[in-house]
């Protein structure tokens, strides 16, 4: 992974985008801030579900995530957010700051959910239930996100009774018999940052197409996770259609908001992809709990997921598929996790 990654993300870091050589295109920042002057709905939301029966996996590790994300683009977030201006100096509101929040479930389960015991070699039985609410804004050609997320780790946050409804839905589904092994109630704060360049190394293409690849960085701090992210993102739209991000994952995830600005009436369509590596400092759902005693496993301290999807859009509806491989997460997994992401995203 970091033998691939690390000569193509200096490659575009070294050499100008061709979609920039001109000194007298417009910055991203400006052009997105003309195009969401003249469009007047602008404001998403984003349902994704995460899961490894989309990938052909079963159930384990990482099995399941769901999130709701409402997305508003352009619009002058509440005095209260102005400390973030303040306090981060890479970060700076201006036309075209969005604000977001954001409401999600993950689990997290061994791989043979019948065993009642905990198996030691496997990872611990987990749930994690959140809310985040985040800041995107676009200065010249890049984009800065910060993301304060706020959950609960446990029973409280009501993993059993969600795989359990799910299972009891779907025929020829075991039961899950383990989560009275689950990590223990224990409250999570998480504080992101990340830095992304859409028009570092851009092309407009024959046929009236776009592509770019797109490096991102940054970290995250917390009691969840901790940990550091590189990777790159590479896209392929047509051309008119360019203003469209990835969908919206999961975090520890690649970068995207699910938000897109397609005419009304207008077909688009967007193919993705990317690679991204994280080093991991700490992850609550192997480590186990912070001040508690708990199951948890050695976790590795690279992890890294590769993806590709396509989204299609028709005005402002918008759906999407990717599906994620990663590398194994600690010690003890005999293979890494393939696991697929499907979101239905709504412009209003």
């Amino acid at each position: 992974m970091r033998a691939l990654l690390l000569p193509i993300l200096s490659l575009c870091l070294l050499f100008p985008s061709p979609a920039r050589a001109a000194e007298e295109k417009e910055t991203l920042q400006q052009q997105v801030a003309q195009r969401l002057v003249n469009v007047k709905k602008r404001d998403f939301i984003t349902f994704s579900s995460e899961n490894d029966l989309y990938g052909g996996g079963g159930d384990q590790n990482y099995t399941n995530g769901a999130r709701v994300t409402f997305f508003e683009a352009g619009k002058r977030p509440p005095q209260i957010f102005d400390v973030v201006d303040r306090l981060i100096p890479t970060f700076t509101i201006n036309p075209t700051t969005s604000i977001y929040y954001t409401l999600g479930q993950n689990l997290y389960t061994p791989k043979d959910i019948t065993r009642v015991t905990q198996d030691p070699n496997d990872r611990p039985w987990a749930a994690f239930l959140y809310g985040s609410a985040g800041l995107i804004s676009i200065t010249d050609n890049h984009i800065d996100e910060v993301e304060a997320t706020l959950g609960i780790v446990g029973p409280v946050a009501l993993g059993r009774q969600t795989q359990s409804f799910v299972h009891q839905h779907i025929s020829d589904s075991p039961t899950p018999r383990g989560w009275d092994n689950q990590l223990k109630n224990e409250p999570g704060l998480m504080l992101s940052w990340q830095r992304r360049f859409p028009e570092r190394y851009g092309f407009e293409g024959p046929y009236g197409l776009s592509a770019g690849v797109e490096p991102h960085f940054g970290v995250t701090l917390g009691n969840i996770y901790t940990y550091s992210n590189l990777g790159l993102s590479l896209r392929l739209s047509p051309a008119d259609g360019r203003f469209q991000d990835d969908p919206t994952r999961v975090r520890p995830a690649m970068p995207g908001t699910g938000a897109f600005i397609v005419d009304d009436g207008k077909f688009s369509w967007e193919l993705f992809g990317g690679i991204e590596g994280r080093a991991v400092g700490r992850n609550i759902f192997l480590d186990g709990n912070t001040f508690a005693d708990s199951y948890s496993v050695d976790k590795k301290i690279l992890v890294g997921d590769l993806n590709a999807g396509l989204a299609l859009t028709y005005g402002r509806t918008r759906i999407s598929y990717a599906i994620i491989y990663r590398t194994p997460e600690f010690d003890q997994a005999d293979h890494g996790d393939v696991f697929g992401n499907v979101s239905l995203g709504f412009r209003y």
